[in-house]
């Protein structure tokens, strides 16, 4: 008997031995099969990075964190033949000043421009977009409410009244008056940054969506767009001619080439975004310095490739990024280029044929 229970004791831990194998060898095949599961769908997001075959956007990083640099540029007619560096601009915002012309703040990332203008004086609007895209601000000298408004809103502020060579320097350039020949070095900004412990990095997303292929716009919607005028007043009308060939707007200033004071080149634009705000001269400002009316939403045009689709805009705050749709509610996306937004006055006229 008991050699017959000695047996049946010996089978049983037999079968328990084969079973705790089985349950170890079946939990190793488990987890060898979803470790290889996750590694391969590792691998496949590897290889889509440095997949050489899949177009990658080239007007600006988007994986950089690194701070825009948002300049404000003098573009009064004594000054324009002189702008510097405006086609390495990833973005660029026209506004209206006083007097009826037009300031441009001109965005730059991870670039190394050694000229870049002809700068200009700060005006407290543009903070907005300043702010919108965490930007540091390149001005040479500031109006009575930029100054303020600087201070209190925490404006990581590059002021060429402050700090000079080799940081800020004028051109000897005849003929023109002095503060037209303004200009700054993006290069060397990066160590007056440093030197003023300003944060580098950013967690802000970048103003718009980037496609690396020919974005596709609602047919139904469309208008054609080969001859865009925008004008501020009777003085300041941005023109804009379609290059077909290299799918491009030629940009013009009082139908005149706005070309490049060092390259020669006529500046060219790949999106065009506009809308109209409303403006207002500030009391008691003897210079007539404006006000804007740029908080809130309202309509507008994106315009690419020779065709032009009706969007709209919204800008809840100073600080809030402006946000531009579709007529369906969804976000436009921008083809790979430049981009210059101009915000007109309704004193003016936005022109699409």
């Amino acid at each position: 008997m008991k050699k017959k229970l000695k047996k049946k004791n010996l089978i049983i831990l037999i079968i328990i031995g084969i079973l705790l194998i089985g349950g170890i060898t079946t939990t190793a095949i488990f987890l060898a099969k979803d470790n290889s599961s996750s590694e391969t769908s590792k691998n496949k997001d590897k290889g889509k990075d440095k997949d050489k075959d899949v177009p990658e956007v080239e007007i600006v990083d988007l994986d950089s964190t690194s701070r825009p640099y948002a300049v404000m540029i003098n573009n009064i007619g004594a000054a324009r033949p002189y702008h510097t560096g405006l086609q390495d601009a990833y973005l660029v915002y026209e506004i209206v000043v006083e007097g009826g012309i037009t300031r441009y703040l001109a965005l730059f990332k991870d670039k190394q421009n050694e000229t870049v203008g002809n700068v200009r004086s700060a005006r407290h609007y543009y903070l907005d977009y300043v702010l919108e895209n965490d930007a540091y601000y390149v001005h040479w000298g500031w109006s009575l409410q930029a100054e303020s408004d600087i201070s209190s809103l925490k404006i990581n502020n590059l002021n060429g009244l402050t700090y000079g060579s080799p940081y800020f320097f004028r051109k000897n350039i005849s003929g023109i008056s002095t503060e037209h020949k303004a200009f700054t070095n993006l290069k060397e900004l990066s160590s007056l940054v440093d030197k003023l412990g300003y944060r580098k990095e950013t967690n802000k997303d970048l103003l718009l969506n980037y496609s690396a292929t020919s974005v596709i716009l609602p047919e139904e919607e469309q208008l054609n767009a080969t001859n865009v005028d925008l004008k501020y007043s009777g003085s300041s009308i941005t023109n804009y001619v379609y290059d077909s060939e290299a799918k491009v707007y030629k940009q013009f200033v009082n139908d005149k080439a706005h070309t490049d004071y060092e390259t020669k080149n006529q500046y060219t634009v790949k999106n065009i975004i506009t809308y109209q705000v409303g403006n207002k001269t500030i009391a008691g400002d003897e210079k007539g310095r404006q006000d804007l009316d740029n908080i809130g939403s309202g309509k507008g045009y994106f315009i690419t490739e020779g065709r032009a689709i009706p969007i709209t805009w919204e800008k809840k705050s100073r600080s809030a990024q402006t946000i531009y749709r579709y007529q369906d509610g969804t976000e436009i996306t921008v083809n790979d280029g430049n981009t210059w937004i101009h915000i007109v006055p309704k004193s003016g006229s936005i022109s699409i044929s």
